[in-house]
């Protein structure tokens, strides 16, 4: 435990250097990586990568994490989409900043796992659903933001119309081998798009993005 927490210490130090809204970093020390990662990875739940969950699938990195969320831009007040529940870490981050976190997971397993161990935690902000072909999730809609953690071959229009005017959507867009990080600010006079950088995500399926 103590060398959990001193590599917890290590890398909360590290994100301060490198991401700058400091409300992410605050809200990434309070939540526990170990407790979403599988056991056999309990080791390395704080070093700067991805660890397998299962399913062929992943954890993201801590920085990916944090990046992500800052671009958002989140003030408090907002309800946020994010796909691909995977561990529910990303979720729990969400939940530390924004009023509301609606979420929804392809695999039965890791929805059910993610249910449980948010639940452990106390989250009640956090709504857990079981995705459908249709990205999103179009009875809450719509959304202050949207973060997807899964790549897409394009800006899927679907997720668009689930999002507020004025409200961001950061999503992996690329080949199923690798995507550049997008940040989308829908707009009435014209969305606005910006490139935050290469990224490589798990390929997001559903109608709108893969097929399979």
């Amino acid at each position: 435990m103590a060398d959990l927490e001193r590599a917890r210490t290590r890398l909360i130090k590290h994100l301060s250097w490198e991401i700058a809204d400091k409300r992410v970093v605050e809200a990434m020390s309070r939540v526990p990586r170990d407790c979403f990662v599988p056991q056999e990875h309990a080791d390395a739940a704080y070093d700067d990568r991805p660890l397998s969950i299962g399913f062929g699938q992943t954890i993201s990195q801590p920085f990916i994490v944090a990046l992500m969320i800052q671009a958002l831009e989140l003030r408090g007040d907002e309800q946020v989409l994010e796909l691909g529940t995977g561990s529910g870490y990303e979720a729990a981050v969400l939940a530390e900043i924004a009023r509301q976190v609606v979420t929804v997971e392809t695999i039965p397993e890791l929805e059910e796992s993610a249910r449980r161990v948010l639940a452990k935690r106390g989250y009640s902000n956090i709504q857990v659903h079981r995705a459908s072909k249709t990205l999103g999730w179009i009875p809450d809609a719509p959304y202050d933001a949207i973060i997807v953690s899964a790549g897409a071959p394009s800006i899927p229009e679907i997720l668009l119309g689930q999002l507020a005017w004025g409200g961001r959507m950061v999503i992996p867009v690329g080949s199923r081998w690798q995507q550049d990080l997008i940040r989308i600010t829908r707009n009435k006079d014209g969305n606005k798009v910006e490139n935050l950088g290469a990224c490589y995500f798990v390929p997001l399926i559903g109608e709108g993005a893969w097929k399979d």
